[in-house]
């Protein structure tokens, strides 16, 4: 987590939303682009603690053009790198 005093913690409601903006874009979203298209106003430091959370848990990746959504909720695709997994 970050080491700053953190103010105000995001709800389940605001990550979500969150998640949903970076689901639904088609490429890379910068943090002023992602505050944009969010329905409701987020502090930047709420952003900012959900945006490491995300990364965290590995469901998106920052790089320099910005933020795009990886994690694949497909079932499909779950089994078939479980299966490449166990060939070896």
């Amino acid at each position: 987590m970050m080491q700053e005093e953190i103010l105000h913690f995001p709800n389940l409601k605001t990550v979500l939303m969150v998640e949903n903006v970076l689901k639904e874009a088609e490429e890379p979203l910068s943090k002023n682009e992602i505050k944009r298209r969010l329905p409701a106003k987020v502090m930047h430091q709420t952003l900012n603690i959900i945006l490491e959370y995300l990364e965290a848990s590995g469901k998106i990746m920052s790089g320099s053009k910005g933020i795009i959504w990886i994690f694949n909720e497909n079932p499909k695709f779950k089994k078939m790198l479980e299966r490449s997994v166990l060939v070896k």
